[in-house]
């Protein structure tokens, strides 16, 4: 797999192991920088607190709703991870594996969204037209 260029894509992400009852989002948010791949992974549960995965750990990045984790991530290869979760009695660490499939990548639109489009030129209409307006005011006050 070539080096992606800079920037944000999704990718299709699995979750292997653990009781089957655990899901995590996918598509992933996946993030290329200076040679380093970045995957936000976020669980449907907030009571994950720690994850470790091919060795290192990681901790949530936010304090309210599900847990997310932004983590090192590969593509096309099964990562070995855990995540500990205090949802029962007393806290469990949990043994998954994690799959970044690199035939589902797609690079998020850097492009302006169409709405936005749409506003910026709304707004330079209603702007033209009002100098307009003022002119027109101007010669009628002469």
């Amino acid at each position: 797999m070539k080096e992606l260029k800079n920037g944000v894509y999704t990718v299709e992400v699995s979750l292997g192991g653990g009781s089957g009852r655990a899901k995590i989002e996918s598509p992933a948010e996946l993030t290329a920088g200076d040679g380093e791949l970045k995957a936000k992974i976020c669980w449907d549960s907030p009571y994950y607190d720690y994850m470790e995965v091919e060795g290192k750990e990681y901790y949530p990045v936010n304090k309210e709703g599900n847990s997310v984790f932004v983590i090192d991530a590969r593509l096309d290869r099964e990562l070995a991870a855990k995540a500990e979760t205090v949802a029962m009695s007393r806290p469990h660490t949990i043994d998954y594996t994690l799959y970044f499939d690199s035939a589902s990548l797609r690079r998020e639109n850097a492009a302006m969204p169409f709405a936005a489009i749409v506003a910026a030129i709304a707004a330079a209409v209603a702007a033209l037209m009002l100098v307009k307006l003022i002119k027109k005011r101007k010669r009628n006050e002469k």
